[in-house]
This record gives C-alpha cells, sequence and structure tokens, in this order.
C-alpha cells in the first residue's frame, strides 16, 4: 500500500511538474511573439500611436467613410494587442513630425494631406493621379517607370509600407495604407493584420513598400488580396526628371 501511495504521489509530482513546464513554455512563446510584434509595430507597452484619416469631403467633423472605419478597427485591435494606446486624428490635424510616435496613416493623397506628405518627403518614386477629371489614368499610381491603373470593383490598388526615419532604433514606424479605393485601404490594414509575422521575418525592423492588388472586390469585398511586388527601391528612388523636349513615353497596364 505504501509503495501505491508512493508511485501515486510520484506520478502527481510528474504530471504538476510537467504542467507547470508547459504553462512556462507557452508562456514564453507569447510573451516572444508579443515583443517581437511590439517591436514591429514599434508599439511597447503603453506608448502611444497616432490613427491619421481622412475627413469627409466638404465635413467640418471627423466623418469617416463606412471602409475606413473597418480599416480603423483592424488597426486599432492590433494597437490593443501590443498594450498600447492609439488616438484618432483627422489628416489636417496631425501637425507634427514622424518617429516620436507610431503611425498609422489611412487614405490616398486626394483626401488625406498627410497622406500627400509622406509620400512626397518618403516614397518620391511614387506617383498618384488625383486629377479629378474622369479618365483612365485617374487614381492610377506611376512607381518607378511602372503604372498601375484603377478597375474599379475588379483591379485594385493599394499601397502598404512601413517606413522608419533615419537608423535611430528608438525611432517609431510609420505605416502607410494608400488605395486607388476606401476598400483597399480596409484591405491593405487587414493583410497586415493577418501577416505581420511573416512581414517581421522577411524584412524585421527595415522599411517595406509592397504593392498590393484586390480582386473583384464588387464580389469578394477586400478580401482576396495578392502580392503585386516588393516595390520598395523604386519607391524610395526619385522619378526622373521629364526633359521638356522629350516625348511622352507610353505606358502600359499591369495586371
Amino acid at each position: 500500500m505504501t509503495d501505491d501511495v508512493l508511485i501515486l504521489a510520484l506520478g502527481v509530482t510528474a504530471a504538476g511538474v510537467g504542467a507547470a513546464l508547459g504553462w512556462l513554455a507557452r508562456t514564453h512563446l507569447w510573451k516572444r511573439r508579443l515583443r517581437r510584434k511590439q517591436a514591429f509595430f514599434g508599439l511597447p507597452d503603453n506608448s502611444e500611436s497616432l490613427l491619421v484619416v481622412n475627413r469627409e469631403a466638404g465635413g467640418p467633423e471627423l466623418t469617416v467613410m463606412r471602409h475606413d472605419v473597418f480599416a480603423l478597427l483592424e488597426l486599432s485591435a492590433i494597437v490593443k494587442d501590443c498594450n498600447a494606446h492609439a488616438q484618432i486624428v483627422a489628416h489636417d490635424a496631425a501637425q507634427q513630425g514622424f518617429g516620436e510616435r507610431t503611425e498609422f496613416c489611412v487614405g490616398g493623397p486626394s483626401s488625406n494631406r498627410r497622406m500627400m506628405a509622406h509620400l512626397a518627403s518618403l516614397l518620391p518614386g511614387v506617383r498618384v493621379n488625383v486629377d479629378p477629371e474622369p479618365g483612365p489614368d485617374r487614381g492610377a499610381f506611376q512607381i518607378g517607370s511602372e503604372r498601375y491603373r484603377l478597375e474599379a470593383g475588379r483591379a485594385e490598388y493599394v499601397i502598404l509600407a512601413r517606413l522608419t526615419a533615419g537608423q535611430s532604433r528608438e525611432a517609431r514606424p510609420v505605416f502607410l495604407f494608400c488605395g486607388q479605393r476606401a476598400i483597399t485601404n480596409q484591405a491593405a490594414t487587414r493583410y497586415l493584420a493577418r501577416r505581420h509575422e511573416r512581414l517581421w521575418r522577411k524584412h524585421g525592423n527595415a522599411s517595406f513598400v509592397l504593392l498590393l492588388k484586390v480582386v473583384n472586390s464588387q464580389a469578394y469585398g477586400p478580401d482576396v488580396v495578392e502580392l503585386v511586388a516588393d516595390v520598395t527601391r523604386a519607391a524610395q528612388a526619385p522619378l526622373p526628371t521629364p526633359s521638356p523636349t522629350a516625348a511622352p513615353r507610353s505606358t502600359h497596364r499591369a495586371n
């Protein structure tokens, strides 16, 4: 009987030790993933971040389009998971530099002045056609020598970028979600939320610029997204200044 009790006690002890070790291992892995996520987004515990959005045209209040609201919800979940805090700011009220707080900037340059400033200073190789007049190039992206035209509801493009100012490890990143339509902004934030670990493994804390294509949004919404290319080099290299006497260069449609 004594031997049976001893064996039982040893079994219970071994089970308890095994459970404790398993819990410690899971906790360690969870904390490691959390620290990696916080480093990627520049969001340590109790840090502050900015969610910069466009103001609806002609509206004095901070009224955001439906798909951009969904994009903000995706980003808010990321911030909360990192044990950080977020402040929503209208694009024309975010009058500060970058690098002190992580920033998530949502919307194209036609409706978001902050995005326009970021493209000009951080991505000189990107041009977005903001001409309000209808035409085949309305809303088109030019990245380096390539042009990507909008096909509403069928093929729509969005730039997803993680950018840092300088080489300081303390500098917080700026995330850009620059889409041809509001639904593409939501698609890019969802892409980032779902693939941030894969992006971390590939890029670490370095800057990157990805061109994504949202396929058949009229049927699938923001869920079907394809990676067109990593355009970091082309986006960060200034576009050549066209010669006034040179003939215009022909463009092609990218699929």
